[in-house]
């Protein structure tokens, strides 16, 4: 899930991030529209793993989930704060 969506794994977060590491992890510092895509990530791997698909074809699947949606809710947030702005 990690690579998925952050492009990196754990364990290399924690190996650029050793100061960090050592009390949190890399969800720890995730945008709340990451940590919404992370949770919807974890049910479609479920679905996936139901219907018989390979590691790779549910990384290819889910990367492109990931990349999807963060553009969905990302565009969403700006499209927020640019009305706030405006209506200032």
């Amino acid at each position: 899930m990690n690579v998925a969506l952050f492009n990196t794994t754990t364990k290399e977060w924690r190996k650029l991030n050793p100061v960090l590491a050592k009390t949190s992890n890399i969800r720890d510092y995730a945008t709340i529209n990451e940590l919404t895509v992370l949770s919807n990530l974890e049910s479609h791997n479920a679905e996936l793993i139901k219907e018989g698909k390979s590691k790779e074809q549910r990384f290819e699947l889910l990367s492109a989930i990931a990349r999807y949606q963060l553009e969905i809710l990302n565009n969403a947030e700006n499209i927020k704060l640019l009305g706030d702005k405006i209506d200032k």
